[in-house]
C-alpha cells in the first residue's frame, strides 16, 4: 500500500511515520511506499529508508501534485499552529484552510478519474470549542457539544472538519478526523502554538534549564502523550469505515491536569531540583487563547470505538526521559 503523511518531518509526523515503517503493514496490507512532506526535511533516518519519498515545500504548492499519485491512505498533520495564526491570519487562511482544501480537491479529481477513495486522516483540535456567551459550555464538553471556536485556529479546523465530512459524504474520500488534546511532551524547541508552555514546563526543567509558565498553576489542560496520539492516528486509519459517525470526528480522550499537578508529577518522578526550574511569568496574550480552550471532556465514543488515554503523568514523563535518553544513544 502506498501512504502520505503532510507534515511528515514534524514531532508527530515523524514519529508516526517511524511507527508506521516499524510495523510494516497497516489494516492488514504491506507498507510498501510513504511519502512524507513538509516544509523541511524529515530525519535522515527516515528518508534513508527505501520505502520512504519526500516532498519538501509548502504543502499549498505540492498539493495538486501530492493528490493525484493514487494513495491508500493519508494522514493530514501539515498546520500552522495556533499562535501563529493569532499573529498572522492570512498564514492561518493560507496553511491549513487554503491547503486543506488543495488536499481534498486532487484527491477528489482522483476518484472522479476512476481511481479508489483514500482513507484520510485529519488532525482537528479541541480548539474548535469555545466559551461562547450565548451557548454556554458544559461542565464536561461531548461529540454533540456545539463548537464555537475562539480562535481563528480553531476556527480553521472547524471548517476542515465540516469539509472532510462533505467530501466523505460525496464518495471523494474516506475521511475521519480526530480533535487532539495538547500533545506533552513535544520534544525539541518551544514554537509558536499557544499550549507550547505544557511541553516546554517539563522537558526545560527536566533538561536543566529553567521554563518561564506564561500561565497560573491553576490551568487545566486536556493532555496526551505522543505515544498514545500516533497509536490514535494508527487505529483511526484501521477502523471500518462504519464505525465513524456521519460527522466523520471524534473527540480523543485524554487526561485533565492543572499546571500545578503537572509540575507536582514531574517531581515525583525527577525531584524537586526539576520543580524549582519553573518559574511563573504571566503572558496575557497566552493566557487569552488558552482560556478559550475545555478542559474536561466526556469521550465514551472515542472509547467505545477502541481510542486510549494515558493513565496517569508520571508515565509520561518517564516516557518522555526514556525518549530522551534513547535519542542521546544514538547521537
Amino acid at each position: 500500500m502506498k501512504l502520505l503523511i503532510t507534515g511528515g518531518g514534524g514531532f508527530i509526523g515523524s514519529r508516526l511515520a517511524r511507527a508506521l515503517l516499524d510495523r510494516g503493514h497497516l489494516g492488514g496490507r504491506t507498507l510498501e511506499r510513504l511519502v512524507l512532506t513538509d516544509q523541511v526535511a524529515p530525519p535522515e533516518a527516515l528518508a534513508a529508508d527505501p520505502r520512504v519519498e519526500t516532498r519538501v515545500g509548502p504543502l499549498l504548492a505540492l498539493a495538486p501534485t501530492l493528490g493525484t499519485e493514487g494513495y491508500d491512505g493519508v494522514f493530514h498533520l501539515a498546520s500552522a499552529v495556533s499562535g501563529e495564526c493569532e499573529a498572522d491570519f492570512e498564514l492561518g487562511l493560507r496553511s491549513n484552510l487554503d491547503s486543506t482544501r488543495a488536499l481534498l480537491d486532487a484527491l477528489r479529481a482522483t476518484v472522479q478519474r476512476g481511481g479508489k477513495p483514500a482513507r484520510f486522516v485529519f488532525s482537528s483540535s479541541v480548539a474548535v470549542f469555545g466559551p461562547d456567551p450565548a451557548v454556554p459550555l458544559p461542565a464536561r464538553v461531548a461529540d454533540t457539544t456545539l463548537p464555537a471556536p475562539q480562535t481563528s485556529y480553531g476556527t480553521q479546523k472547524l471548517v476542515c472538519e465540516h469539509l472532510v465530512a462533505d467530501y466523505t459524504r460525496k464518495g471523494f474520500l474516506d475521511g475521519r478526523s480526530m480533535r487532539l488534546p495538547t500533545i506533552v511532551v513535544r520534544p525539541g524547541k518551544p514554537n509558536l502554538a499557544a499550549s507550547s508552555f505544557a511541553s516546554g514546563i517539563i522537558r526545560e526543567p527536566l533538561a536543566g534549564v529553567e521554563c518561564p509558565c506564561p500561565v497560573a498553576e491553576s490551568t487545566g489542560v486536556w493532555i496526551l502523550s505522543p505515544r498514545r496520539v500516533v497509536e490514535a492516528f494508527i487505529h483511526a486509519h484501521e477502523l471500518p469505515s462504519g464505525a465513524w459517525p456521519t460527522t466523520r470526528v471524534v473527540n480523543l480522550p485524554g487526561i485533565t491536569l492543572t499546571v500545578r499537578e503537572m509540575i507536582d508529577a514531574m517531581g515525583r518522578v525527577a525531584g524537586r531540583d526539576a520543580v524549582s526550574r519553573v518559574k511563573f511569568v504571566p503572558d496575557a496574550r497566552i493566557q487569552g487563547i488558552v482560556k478559550t480552550w475545555p478542559v474536561r471532556f466526556c469521550t465514551d465514543r472515542a472509547l467505545a470505538m477502541g481510542f486510549k488515554a494515558d493513565t496517569d503523568f508520571e508515565s509520561i514523563v518517564r516516557d518522555h526521559i526514556e525518549n530522551e535518553k534513547s535519542k542521546a544513544v544514538a547521537a
